[in-house]
C-alpha cells in the first residue's frame, strides 16, 4: 500500500482522514485531509539557508481552490484559476496566523506553506480544516515547528455547541467562530456572533479547545510513522555576541525606559528612541558597524520590549500615561461629506477613520464567482490604509492582506444590525473606511464609524456597534499580567495579545484575537472579555452623544426605491421581448428598474431619487400587472375592428371585445363609422366568461340612458320549442331584431 492513512472521528461523530506519503512526496512535507467529500492537499518546503540579516519568520501561505472540485469552469476570459479571492485572502490567513508564532524563533529560512482544495463538498466547508492540513504537513516534513496545531469551526444549534457545523446546521447557528490552538493553548480567534454574552464566548472556546487537543494527538500519532519527521532537521540561522547584548542593555535600558514613561506622542517617542540608538553606535567605525549593526539592531529591539513591558507591570502606567483600562480622547462628527449618502469622523487618540456611505440599487450587487461560494452580496465594507496614516512613504499597490482582513473583521462586526432582509431594506450597501491617522486599532475605529456613518445615512440598524482592542503584557518568571484596553501600536506590536471585540449594548457580534504566548488562561480570557464590555459601553455613550438614531429619512440625493410583488406569471409581461417593455419604461420614466423571481413570486426594485418617477413607473407596472375586474372602468385604445364590434385593448397587452351593440343605445350598422383605430374610448368591463375567461365591455352604460328607453328582455326557455320568449333590442331613432343564431355566431367569434 502506498503512503500512510489515518482516520479518526472528532466530536459529534464526523470521520476525518490525513493521508501522507502518496501525494507530491517531493516536498519537505504533504498529506491530504478530507471531511465528507472535501478533500484538501497541503504541501509544505523549506529552504536550507536562512534569509540574512532578517529578524523575522519569511512565511509564505497560500490557500487556493480549484473549480474542478465542484466540477465548475471558472468564469472570465481566461477560464482557469487566477489571483486569490478574498475569502481565499481570508483563509490564508487564518492559517498564517496560526502557524506563524510555532516557528522557532531563530529559524529564519524561507519557507512556503500551499494547500489546494482538491474535492469540494458543499455540505462541508473547507476553512476548518485548511490549518489541520498545514499543521500535518509540517508535522510529517523534518522542518523545525513548535505544533501541532489545528483550527475548528464551532457553532451552536439549539443551545448546543458544534464543531465544524455543516453548511445546513450553520444557518441556524448564532455563533460562527474559527479558533486555532496547540494541545496547551489557544493561538488564535476569529468569528462573527449574533450578541453573545461574555460567559458564553468563554464556553465556546473551552468547547473548541477540546476538540482541538485531539486534532493535534493525531497529527503527533501520524508523524510518529513518518521516517523524515523524526528528528527535526538542524539549523543555525541566528549568531550572538553575548558581551554586544550586555553592552546594548547596559546603556541603553534606562534610557529607554525612562523615554517609555514620558507619556509622549507616538512620532516623538520613536525620534527619542533613535537618538539613543545613534549615541550607542558613534563609539563604533563604519567597518565595525558593517559587522555588527544587524545584532546592535537586535538587541535594541529587545530592548525596547523589555523596557516597556516592565515599565507597564511595574508602574502600572503605559506609554502614553493611561491606566491599564483608560480609553483614549474621542471626538466624532456626522455628516462631514456634503455629497456623500452618509458620513462620519471617529478619533480615538492617534487614530481616525473617515468612513462614508453609499446606497445603490440591486445592479451595484457584487458577483462572487468562487469554487465554494458563489452567488451575489449586497453589503460590501472595505478598509483602506493609506502609508501617509503612519506617516510612512511607501509605494501604493492593490489592495493588501491586511487591508482585507481589518475589513473582513468590521464587516462582520456590523452585519447582524443592518437590515439585509431585501424586502426591509432593498439597497446594496457599501461602506468605505479611510483611515487617516493610525495607532492602534484602526479596524475597531472602523466599526465604529461605520456605525455613525450608517446612522448618518437613515439606514435603520438595529443597534449601535462599537469595538475596542485588548492587550496583554505578561511575565512568565513571576506569572504577572496586565490587560491593556485600547492599545496603542506599540503596545500591540510589543505585548503578548491582540484581542478585538466588537458588539453592541446586549452583546459580541464579532471578535479577533492573536496570542503570541503561551498559557492564557480561562480567567485571563474571562478578565480580558469584560473589560472589554466595560470599554466598549464606555465607547457606545460618546458614540450616542454625537447621534443617537439613524436620521428619519434618507438624505435627498439618495435614490428611492420602491419594491412591488407580483404574480411570477408576469415577470415576462414587464419584462418584454428582449427586455423591450421594461428598458422603455426606463427611459419613459427615468427609472431603474430591476425585478427577479424569489419564492415564486416577482420582487420589483424601481429606483430614481425623484419619487414622481418612480410613481409613473409603479403606474405602469400596475398597467400591467393588473387583473381586470367586472365593474372596473378603463381608458381603451381601439387595437382592431370586425364586423361585430371592436377589439380594445384595457391594459397593456389584454384585449376585449366591444360588441357593436355595446358601444351605444342606438343600432350602428357599421362599427368604422362610429370607431377608429388607434381611437381612446372609455369602457366598463361588464362579464368574464366562466368557460373561456374571455371579457365583455360595454361603452353605452357610461353614457346617459335616452328617454323611453327600455332594456331588452332577458331570453328566457322557450315554451313552444321554436320561438324565444324575447330578444327584441330597442334603439333610440329606430329598431330592429336580431335571432339567436346571429347571437351565437357573435359569441364564438369573440376573444380577449
Amino acid at each position: 500500500m502506498i503512503g500512510i492513512k489515518h482516520t479518526f472521528t472528532i466530536a459529534g461523530g464526523r470521520e476525518i482522514t490525513i493521508e501522507t506519503g502518496k501525494l507530491a512526496k517531493q516536498a519537505d512535507g504533504s498529506v491530504v485531509v478530507r471531511m465528507g467529500d472535501t478533500m484538501l492537499l497541503a504541501t509544505v518546503c523549506a529552504k536550507k539557508e536562512a534569509v540574512e540579516n532578517t529578524d523575522f519568520m519569511p512565511l509564505q501561505v497560500e490557500y487556493q481552490e480549484k473549480y474542478t472540485s465542484v466540477g465548475r469552469i471558472p468564469g472570465g476570459f481566461f477560464k482557469r484559476e487566477a489571483r486569490p479571492s478574498e475569502y481565499e485572502i481570508l483563509i490564508a490567513r487564518l492559517v498564517d496566523r496560526a502557524l506563524r508564532p510555532l516557528f522557532p524563533a531563530d529559524f529564519h529560512a524561507e519557507t512556503q506553506v500551499l494547500i489546494y482544495l482538491i474535492s469540494g463538498d458543499s455540505n462541508n466547508l473547507p476553512d476548518a480544516l485548511a490549518c489541520l492540513a498545514a499543521s500535518s504537513a509540517l508535522a510529517v516534513s523534518d522542518i523545525p515547528f513548535q505544533g501541532p496545531v489545528a483550527e475548528v469551526r464551532v457553532g451552536r444549534v439549539d443551545g448546543a455547541f458544534v464543531i465544524n457545523p455543516t453548511v445546513e446546521q450553520m444557518e441556524s447557528s448564532d455563533i460562527d467562530m474559527i479558533v486555532a490552538a496547540t494541545i496547551d493553548n489557544i493561538m488564535m480567534v476569529e468569528g462573527e456572533m449574533k450578541e453573545i454574552s461574555e460567559e458564553d464566548m468563554v464556553d465556546a472556546l473551552n468547547f473548541a479547545h477540546q476538540a482541538i487537543k485531539q486534532l493535534c494527538q493525531e497529527q503527533l500519532n501520524l508523524a510518529a510513522q513518518v521516517e523524515k519527521a523524526n528528528p527535526k532537521r538542524e539549523y543555525c540561522h541566528e549568531n550572538h555576541d553575548e558581551e554586544l547584548k550586555q553592552k546594548v542593555y547596559r546603556e541603553t535600558y534606562d534610557k529607554v525606559y525612562q523615554i517609555a514613561k514620558a507619556q509622549t506622542s507616538k512620532q516623538e517617542r520613536h525620534d527619542r528612541f533613535d537618538e539613543v540608538l545613534n549615541q550607542f553606535i558613534e563609539s563604533y567605525s563604519e567597518e565595525e558597524l558593517e559587522t555588527i549593526m544587524p545584532l546592535i539592531s537586535r538587541y535594541y529591539h529587545d530592548v525596547q520590549y523589555d523596557a516597556m513591558r516592565a515599565m507597564i507591570l511595574n508602574d502600572r502606567v503605559r506609554l502614553d500615561g493611561r491606566a491599564t483600562n483608560q480609553i483614549r480622547p474621542i471626538w466624532i462628527e456626522t455628516d462631514y461629506l456634503p455629497a456623500v449618502h452618509g458620513s462620519a469622523i471617529f478619533t480615538r487618540g492617534e487614530t481616525q477613520s473617515l468612513t462614508s456611505i453609499t446606497l445603490g440599487t440591486k445592479d451595484d450587487e457584487q458577483l462572487i464567482d468562487g469554487a465554494i461560494i458563489h452567488g451575489t452580496n449586497r453589503f460590501m465594507l472595505h478598509y483602506n490604509f493609506p502609508p501617509f496614516s503612519v506617516g510612512e512613504v511607501k509605494r501604493v499597490g492593490s489592495t493588501g492582506r491586511r487591508e482585507i482582513g481589518h475589513g473582513n473583521l468590521a464587516l462582520r462586526a456590523l452585519k447582524p444590525v443592518i437590515p439585509l432582509d431585501s424586502t426591509e431594506f432593498p439597497y446594496t450597501l457599501r461602506i468605505v473606511s479611510d483611515i487617516l491617522e493610525s495607532n492602534g486599532s484602526s479596524s475597531m475605529a472602523t466599526v465604529c464609524a461605520g456605525t455613525l456613518a450608517l446612522m448618518d445615512a437613515g439606514v435603520k440598524i438595529k443597534k449601535p456597534v462599537s469595538g475596542i482592542a485588548m492587550g496583554l503584557i505578561t511575565d512568565e518568571k513571576t506569572g504577572n499580567y496586565a490587560i491593556l484596553s485600547d492599545i496603542l501600536g506599540d503596545e500591540d506590536h510589543l505585548g503578548d495579545m491582540d484581542f478585538k471585540v466588537c458588539g453592541t449594548r446586549d452583546g459580541i457580534t464579532a471578535c479577533q484575537m492573536d496570542i503570541k504566548i503561551g498559557g492564557l488562561s480561562s480567567q485571563m480570557m474571562a478578565e480580558a472579555l469584560a473589560q472589554a464590555k466595560e470599554g466598549r459601553l464606555y465607547i457606545l455613550d460618546r458614540m450616542e452623544e454625537a447621534i443617537s438614531e439613524p436620521r428619519a429619512d434618507y438624505k435627498p440625493f439618495v435614490p428611492r426605491i420602491q419594491q412591488m410583488v407580483i404574480p411570477r406569471e408576469f415577470i415576462g409581461a414587464i419584462i418584454g421581448p428582449g427586455g423591450k417593455i421594461i428598458q422603455e419604461m426606463q427611459r419613459e420614466t427615468d427609472t431603474l428598474i430591476t425585478i427577479e423571481e424569489v419564492d415564486g413570486v416577482g420582487i420589483i426594485d424601481i429606483a430614481s431619487p425623484n419619487l414622481e418617477n418612480i410613481e409613473k413607473a409603479v403606474f405602469k407596472i400596475k398597467q400591467i400587472t393588473t387583473v381586470p375586474e367586472i365593474g372596473e372602468v378603463y381608458d381603451g385604445v381601439v387595437k382592431s375592428i370586425v364586423s361585430f364590434g371592436a377589439f380594445v385593448e384595457i391594459i397593456p397587452n389584454v384585449e376585449a371585445l366591444l360588441h357593436v351593440s355595446e358601444i351605444a343605445y342606438k343600432r350602428i350598422e357599421n362599427v368604422e363609422d362610429v370607431l377608429k383605430i388607434g381611437d381612446e374610448i372609455k369602457v366598463k368591463l361588464i362579464a368574464i366568461d366562466e368557460k373561456t375567461g374571455k371579457y365583455k365591455l360595454s361603452h353605452r352604460v357610461l353614457l346617459e340612458k335616452p328617454e323611453g328607453w327600455v332594456e331588452p328582455a332577458a331570453r328566457g326557455p322557450r315554451p313552444n320549442g321554436n320561438k324565444p320568449s324575447g330578444g327584441r333590442i330597442r334603439h333610440n331613432g329606430g329598431g330592429g331584431r336580431r335571432d339567436n343564431r346571429s347571437r351565437n355566431n357573435d359569441r364564438r367569434d369573440q376573444r380577449r
